[in-house]
């Protein structure tokens, strides 16, 4: 039944073709351990996941590197508020209920669980804060991050270009990011901020619309 969905999407959606095509490829070469790949966190490594949702991906870098200094961000109040309860015990973890952007104020996201997005069309939603990036990074002393994942459902659009505009995106070493395409502007908008995002960072590996991961040059 899957299967069928996503054949009758892309009938429907050509558009979407770029995405089935690089989710294929994906399952095709076992990529999937690329995400949980921290060969280089040492103790005291800074990381941000932004898009925490239940903590998966935190739970793997802490499985690596117990020691790494985490700060996730998740907006969506009912997931924030069980990452709280579930890292309380854990002080080098710090949980944001809210998201990064340019400036500080605040956000409407559609409710769809995992899902919420301030791009994609859902029927309920709900409000949630803006910390303003270059202020986060200094009130927390952040010179260097070490390793940054990205799954903010369309947010990376506005992150991204807001890290780049301020040089913060030339502190983070490695970044793990899933563009999203909910609509066929997003496909030139990728790679407006992919070849923006080149002039600091280069690829290791890319899935577009699935995953990719970007690397600090030297």
């Amino acid at each position: 039944m899957a299967s069928l969905k996503r054949w009758l999407d892309r009938r429907r959606n050509p558009w979407k073709g770029v995405a089935f095509d690089s989710f294929h490829k994906f399952r095709k070469d076992k990529a999937l351990p690329r995400l949980t790949d921290f060969f280089d966190l040492d103790p005291g490594s800074v990381v941000i996941d932004f898009g925490g949702f239940e903590g998966t991906w935190t739970d793997a870098v802490l499985a690596a590197q117990p020691e790494a200094r985490v700060h996730v961000f998740e907006p969506h109040p009912g997931y924030a508020a069980a990452l709280r309860d579930k890292y309380c015990d854990r002080p080098n973890v710090t949980v944001h209920e809210g998201a990064l952007g340019r400036a500080a104020g605040t956000l409407s996201l559609s409710d769809a669980g995992d899902a919420s997005s301030a791009v994609a069309d859902h029927d309920h939603s709900f409000s949630a804060p803006v910390f303003a990036a270059r202020e986060f990074f200094e009130a927390q002393g952040i010179d260097r991050v070490q390793l940054a994942k990205m799954n903010i459902e369309g947010g990376e659009y506005e992150l991204l270009p807001a890290l780049i505009e301020t040089g913060l995106i030339g502190r983070i070493a490695r970044l793990m990011v899933q563009f999203h395409l909910f609509r066929p502007a997003d496909e030139p908008a990728r790679a407006a901020v992919a070849a923006r995002l080149a002039e600091t960072h280069a690829p290791a590996w890319s899935y577009p619309f699935v995953w990719e991961e970007w690397r600090l040059k030297d």
